[in-house]
C-alpha cells in the first residue's frame, strides 16, 4: 500500500530521527511512503483567525496532490497533523475558505476536502493492524513499563480530528502493547506540556511538564513515548528531579521490528 507523506520541518530538522524510524518500520510492515514533492511549512500553528487563508494554503497544496495521486495523506508530526487535518475539515466545510482558497490557488479542479488524513498512528492501528505489528516484532520491550504522552494536539478538537476519545485515548497503550510493552496509564497523559509557550514562559512550561513526569513515574513508568517533537523537547527540559527518559514511539516500533540499527547507520 502506497501513501502520500508530509514530513514537515521539524522532521528535517531536529527530529530527524522520527521520520527515518517511521520510513524503515514502513518497510518492514508492507506499506510505502511517498514523500510530496515540493511541500511547504504548514505553519505549524493553525490559525484561528477566520479570514486567514494565506497561511492553509501549504496545506491544501498538499493536500490536493494526494487527491491527485489517489492517496490517503500520513503525517507524523502533531502539530503537522492538527493543522493539516484542521485545514482539511475548513475545505470540507466551510464554504467561504473553500472558496477563497480555491480561487488563489487556480486549481484545474477545485479541492474540497477529498483527502483522507492520517497518523502514522492511525495506519498502524487501523491500516496495518496491531495484531499483524505483534507478528512481526523480534525484539518485544517484555517487562518494560512504557507511560503513553498525548499531549493537546493529536486530541483536540475531537470532533475534527477523530483520533481518539481526548478524554481517555487508547492507541498509544494499544501500540505498546504491541510491541510487548506494559502501557503506564497515569492522569496527565493528555495535558499539555506548555506547547508554544515554551518560547516565552519556559519556568512555566518546565512546571507543567515536571508533573507530567511526576505523574508518569508516580505510576511506575520507567520511559515515556510521543509522537510530538515539541512534547519530546519540553519533556526533556523540565525540573522534575528524576527525568524519565523520552522517545519517539517510532523508534521503539523500529527497535521491537529489529531495524533500529539500521538507522543508526545511517
Amino acid at each position: 500500500m502506497k501513501y502520500s507523506y508530509y514530513p514537515g520541518c521539524t522532521l528535517r530538522t531536529k527530529a530527524k530521527d522520527l521520520d527515518a524510524y517511521a520510513r524503515a518500520s514502513a518497510r518492514v510492515l508492507g506499506f510505502e511512503l511517498e514523500e510530496i514533492e515540493n511541500w511547504q511549512c504548514c505553519g505549524g500553528v493553525y490559525p484561528l483567525g477566520s479570514d486567514e487563508i494565506a497561511t492553509k494554503l501549504s496545506s491544501v497544496r498538499a493536500l490536493n496532490e494526494a487527491k491527485e495521486k489517489g492517496q490517503d495523506l500520513i503525517t507524523l508530526c502533531s502539530a503537522c497533523h492538527h493543522v493539516i487535518k484542521r485545514v482539511n475539515d475548513d475545505m470540507k466545510n466551510v464554504e467561504d475558505i473553500r472558496t477563497r482558497a480555491n480561487n488563489y490557488m487556480q486549481l484545474e479542479e477545485p479541492y474540497c476536502g477529498e483527502t483522507t488524513v492520517l497518523h502514522y498512528l492511525e495506519v498502524l492501528r487501523d491500516r496495518v493492524g496491531f495484531d499483524t505489528i505483534k507478528e512481526k516484532v523480534v525484539h518485544p520491550f517484555t517487562g518494560r513499563k512504557i507511560g503513553a504522552y498525548y499531549g493537546c494536539l493529536l486530541l483536540r478538537p475531537g470532533k475534527i480530528l477523530e483520533f481518539d476519545n481526548p478524554e481517555n485515548p487508547s492507541i498509544i497503550e494499544e501500540f505498546i502493547r504491541a510491541i510487548g510493552g506494559e502501557p503506564v496509564i497515569y492522569p496527565y497523559r493528555n495535558e499539555c506540556c506548555g506547547g508554544y509557550i515554551s518560547l516565552k514562559e519556559k519556568e512555566m512550561s518546565k512546571n507543567m511538564c515536571s508533573k507530567i513526569m511526576e505523574s508518569a513515574q508516580g505510576f511506575g513508568a520507567e520511559m515515556l513515548i510521543t509522537a510530538c517533537p515539541l512534547c519530546l523537547y519540553n519533556l526533556n527540559h523540565s525540573d522534575a528531579q528524576n527525568k524519565l527518559p523520552v522517545y519517539y514511539f517510532t523508534e521503539l516500533l523500529a527497535e521491537a521490528l529489529g531495524v533500529k540499527e539500521e538507522v543508526t547507520k545511517q
